[in-house]
């Protein structure tokens, strides 16, 4: 299976097309098609494309058949007010979150700072 063939297959079970994989992941709308006429995609493309679906860059590279990696994240800890702050960096679930939940988010955090 292709890479272009592993992002299809995994926007299309994430209810997502691909203009709107390319959009959430940075890159112009129908820049994921040339993935299908042979073009090879570079890592940090990957690796946004990966982000926006919920997976491993491994698995959209067709290394693993495991959608998701078994490493431990514990060496890059996420700023949650920072990826809930900013457009298109938080998901859910392999879904973007809008942004009324990422301000209902950031609000129940902040109060549950204050009750400390």
């Amino acid at each position: 299976m292709t890479v272009f063939e592993r992002i299809k297959e995994v926007a299309k079970a994430r209810g997502m097309n691909l203009k709107t994989v390319a959009t959430n992941a940075g890159l112009s709308e129908n820049a994921l098609y040339r993935y299908n006429q042979g073009v090879e995609p570079k890592y940090p493309t990957l690796k946004a494309v990966a982000d926006v679906l919920g997976v491993s860059v491994d698995y959209l590279s067709g290394n693993t058949d495991e959608m998701h990696s078994n490493k431990k994240n514990d060496n890059n800890p996420v700023d949650l007010d920072k990826a809930l702050s900013e457009e298109g960096m938080a998901m859910f679930d392999g879904q973007p979150l809008s942004d009324e939940y990422k301000k209902a988010l950031l609000a129940m955090l902040n109060t549950m700072k204050g009750n400390d």
